[in-house]
């Protein structure tokens, strides 16, 4: 039978495709649409005729297949009534049932439509991965397990009767339960460690006996830096297998636990294995910038970063630092070196302008998830601390040989957690500072080219024959520039984009000290006379564009906000900001974005406040950016939130911002702008605009969220609050101090969210804020209830319904009844939780809400199970996960799975609630730490359960670490789970 793709795949094929399926219930479809099988004694005619590969069966075959060694007395006649009625069933393809010698086959070149069987595809998919595997492309291999493992949709011939299907069952198991083995086995190889201790949890539950499994459960486990876990995984192995079977575990489990035990360095990723997520291909990140044809000079340095970098390949990691001037040619060199070094590093090559000269240096947590991206790492994956984003990436890189280019550093402190730490790779870093604290770096100070250097680089750039023709003038110029490459390279490119200028002109443009003199000749500001240069050949409409752009923050800037901050048209808008390219102004970061070099910044900048009049036209400028991102932000919070009040009061723009045609249009826009929204508050509370500034941040709440912009959110929250505090305005105080408690609470730090929930409930007491008052009444019950003063709970919250219902926030007021039903679960009133879970969801669907619809069905979902009605809890919270990974919310994905784990655990399902548990700790959670602990403790509760005391016990003893840490409440119930039970 066929055996191309996933069956039933592929809507172009699907009218004329009739699909079985075997590894799982026996079916039969065509087109989508499922054929009539009959009773379980059909379907085992069926089966038994499937796996037959197209030879006849006998009568009596057949009926020791479906009945053994007792079948009916009229086994013959019931046999032929089964064959009829599928022939029947087939319809068309009724001539696939062959009737031959008194038996009968399937035949699939009888068929009027393409025949696919599971089976078949999985088996064709099995050959790829080994014949993968035997090349050496163990992503390819498995990519292709893991297809064939999809082909499985639940146990292998289901409900099916009879002795031949049994037997084929359970050799169809096993063969499942190998293909999963394999599969597990190249992902650790592949470095995918946290997804193989999620599935191997899973599966060392259902198959306590594996010792297979339990092998590459350790692996895994200590691969992800939980060692102690790994080991009470061999503690729990040796104790289940004596006490089942009276053995010892195999050689290779005991081996592996004395490895584990002398911390072997030998169980990091092999050389030869590329490291990263499984993917067709392994992740090899080739982001150098372009080098320049005409790099000039600088032979001594070039030999020397060569070589320190080539000794990447021998036992120990080369950095090398390279410091200079601003303009001295620090990432032209490094580039330069960077691209002549690259055939040490064929693993890949990682890029990054850290914008260390700038006010706003690129954080290293932020680097860190951009870099673990490009290895292939999914956004779930990523850690969200800058620490265990470093320890993941030093994983990834393990036994790989990749370049980690690391321009324009701050200082040592930036750099340090951003380097891989292992043979084979090395890291090139620029900085304006000297890096002597930076350990193993070779040092290399830049200084300004010799002339004969500056006038190679001017000549090549200009032209032979103008230069021969003025030289004179030409050293004049390089002259004037102080030899300092950005200088010069500025000055040649102008001078060549300009035929009918002589050199002998520029050099007298340069000659005016008012333009150059003093510039030249102090550190940074020696590249300034070189952009004057460039500045003043733009045209009135060029120059203040070029000026105005250089007013916002952040790390680049869309097409769209430029065109807001420049008040004109998209196309006008850019038109002009591609003339800024073409005069190597601004760069163009991709197709509708654009962004300064940092010193190119500073000096557009400095332009502006000399250039720009009246004075009264750059805050006009920033206004209207503000604006602008304050307007499309609401959007997005009108379209995730409909009919949300919380809009109505905020400040009303009087920019249009833009239109979005879908919710997920509109959530892509506000994560892939986040930081430049979160980079214009940080302005807008410098600049007093203190209202602005709060309410964007309620427009973009959704970043607290996140986890991706989690920290950078909290950090532009609290600079507004100092503003706002030293300006006394309350109501911009009130606004952002509910905003802190989001952001506290999000992250588990209920002391401090109670105590910036009192001081915004204060704050908008004074200013008479209706907004802040409903939502600090509904932060506050949420904190009293995660710190178990429930009364205190339930009346906040019966105030805040009330605030809501009065104000007519429909939304908010469903979010309070669904917080309401979690104080009631803690109270034991869980008929009055399921029911007002159930009135907080009906607010949400009537509405069409979905991100909140998420917050209800996870509500929900806890109170139904709290009542014993799991089946109907786990329905609701397998709902949340879908609504919440489609709205793009990890953190609340991460808790659902911990509802569900704590569901599956109170009826019975300890394996199904260790899975969850795991998926749960994988994704994180609302709540940092202490919900890590909480996951923590129902993972150990799950695996004691399934007899895996020593590792249970390990997950008790971290989250007992975790809440004593945090001073929490729920320490006292771990505890108790340490302490044996005494004795009878």
């Amino acid at each position: 039978m066929g055996a191309e793709g996933n069956i039933g795949r592929g809507t172009e094929r699907q009218e004329h495709q009739l699909c079985f399926t075997v590894l799982g219930p026996v079916r039969a479809r065509r087109g989508g649409q499922e054929l009539p099988m009959g009773s379980p004694q059909q379907r085992a005619l069926l089966a038994a005729l499937l796996l037959r590969g197209g030879h006849t069966a006998t009568a009596e075959e057949l009926i020791d297949a479906i009945w053994g060694e007792e079948p009916p007395d009229q086994a013959k006649a019931a046999l032929r009534t089964y064959a009829s009625r599928i022939r029947k069933a087939l319809g068309d393809d009724a001539e696939l049932m062959v009737s031959e010698s008194g038996g009968y086959a399937i035949r699939p070149g009888r068929a009027y439509s393409e025949v696919v069987l599971d089976l078949d595809v999985a088996t064709a998919h099995v050959s790829d991965a080994e014949k993968s595997a035997a090349s050496g492309d163990r992503p390819g291999a498995h990519e292709s397990y893991t297809a064939a493992l999809t082909q499985w949709s639940g146990e292998a011939l289901a409900h099916v009767p009879g002795p031949f299907a049994e037997r084929h069952r359970s050799r169809l198991t096993e063969w499942q339960l190998s293909l999963q083995e394999h599969s597990l086995d190249l992902g650790l190889q592949l470095g995918c460690h946290t997804e193989a201790v999620i599935e191997l949890t899973a599966l060392t539950a259902a198959h306590p006996l594996r010792e297979r499994l339990r092998e590459l459960l350790m692996l895994a486990l200590y691969r992800s830096g939980r060692q102690a876990e790994a080991l009470a995984v061999f503690a729990d192995t040796r104790r289940m297998l004596a006490d089942e079977l009276g053995v010892d575990p195999c050689a290779e489990l005991i081996a592996l636990h004395q490895r584990i035990l002398e911390a072997d360095d030998s169980l990091a990723l092999a050389p030869d294995e590329p490291a990263g997520p499984a993917t067709a291909q392994p992740a090899q990140p080739a982001q150098l910038p372009a080098t320049v044809a005409d790099f000039t000079g600088r032979e001594a340095f070039v030999a020397e970063l060569k070589d320190q970098l080539a000794q990447a390949e021998g036992t120990v990691m080369a950095v090398s630092a390279v410091a200079g001037i601003g303009g001295v040619g620090k990432t032209t060199l490094a580039v330069h070196v960077a691209h002549a070094a690259a055939e040490y590093f064929p693993d890949g090559q990682l890029y990054v302008d850290l914008q260390g000269a700038g006010p706003s240096a690129s954080e290293p947590q932020a680097v860190l998830g951009a870099f673990l991206r490009s290895l292939g790492v999914d956004d779930t994956g990523i850690p969200e601390g800058v620490e265990e984003r470093s320890a993941l990436f030093r994983s990834l890189l393990s036994g790989r040989r990749v370049l980690t280019f690391l321009d324009n550093a701050r200082d040592a402190a930036q750099v340090r957690p951003l380097l891989a730490g292992a043979a084979g790779c090395a890291a090139l870093v620029t900085s304006r500072f000297r890096m002597v604290d930076l350990a193993g770096a070779q040092l290399i100070d830049l200084d300004v080219m010799s002339p004969e250097e500056a006038m190679t680089l001017f000549t090549r750039i200009v032209g032979e024959e103008r230069v021969t023709a003025e030289r004179q003038a030409a050293m004049a110029v390089v002259g004037a520039c102080g030899f300092l490459p950005l200088a010069i390279r500025i000055a040649a490119a102008r001078l060549a984009s300009r035929r009918t200028w002589t050199v002998g002109i520029l050099a007298e443009k340069l000659a005016d000290e008012h333009r150059r003199l003093d510039e030249l000749q102090v550190g940074d500001q020696a590249v300034k006379a070189t952009f004057e240069l460039g500045y003043g050949q733009l045209d009135a409409e060029q120059a203040r564009s070029f000026r105005l752009l250089g007013l916002a923050d952040g790390p680049d800037i869309s097409l769209q906000a430029a065109a807001a901050l420049l008040d004109r048209p998209a196309g006008t808008t850019e038109s002009l900001l591609e003339s800024l390219v073409d005069a190597s102004l601004l760069e163009s970061a991709a197709p509708g974005r654009y962004r300064f070099h940092d010193l190119v910044r500073l000096f557009a900048r400095a332009c502006a406040e000399r250039d720009e009049q009246p004075p009264s036209e750059r805050e006009a400028a920033f206004s209207r950016l503000l604006d602008f991102y304050l307007a499309t932000a609401s959007k997005v919070f009108a379209l995730e939130r409909p009919g949300e009040r919380a809009l109505d009061h905020l400040m009303q723009p009087l920019a249009d911002g833009m239109v979005f045609e879908s919710r997920d249009e509109a959530l892509g826009w506000l994560f892939s702008e986040a930081d430049c929204v979160l980079s214009c508050v940080h302005q807008a509370a410098e600049r007093g605009m203190l209202r602005h500034a709060a309410d964007l941040l309620i427009a973009v709440k959704d970043c607290a969220d996140s986890g991706v912009h989690s920290l950078r959110y909290e950090r532009a929250a609290a600079v507004v609050r100092d503003a706002a505090h030293s300006a006394d305005d309350a109501l911009a105080e009130a606004r952002v101090q509910s905003m802190l408690t989001h952001t506290h609470i999000v992250s588990g730090r209920f002391d401090q969210a109670d105590k910036t929930a009192q001081q915004a409930a204060r704050l908008a007491e004074i200013a008479e804020d209706t907004l802040t008052t409903c939502w600090s009444l509904n932060q506050r019950g949420i904190i009293a209830n995660c710190q178990g003063r429930y009364t205190d709970g339930e009346a906040y919250l019966l105030r805040a319904i009330d605030a809501f219902r009065a104000d007519g926030n429909r939304p908010s007021e469903a979010s309070a009844l669904s917080n309401l039903s979690h104080i009631n679960l803690a109270l034991r009133r869980t008929d009055r939780a399921v029911e007002l879970a159930w009135q907080g969801l009906e607010i949400y669907e009537s509405l069409d809400h979905r991100m909140r619809m998420a917050n209800g069905r996870y509500a929900l979902g806890r109170a139904l199970t709290r009542a014993n009605r799991i089946p109907e809890g786990l329905e609701q919270l397998t709902k949340a996960v879908a609504l919440f990974r489609e709205t793009r919310q990890p953190l609340w994905e991460g808790v659902s799975h911990f509802r569900m784990a704590e569901a599956h655990l109170a009826a019975g399902r300890p394996g199904q609630a260790a899975a969850h548990a795991e998926q749960a700790l994988a994704l994180r959670g609302i709540g940092g730490e202490w919900m890590r602990g909480r996951m923590l403790t129902v993972l150990g509760r799950a695996l004691v359960a399934l007899g895996q005391h020593d590792r249970g016990r390990v997950c008790w003893k971290d989250a007992l670490a975790v809440f004593d840490d945090m001073g929490a409440s729920d320490a006292e119930e771990v505890r108790g789970l340490l302490t044996p039970a005494p004795a009878a």
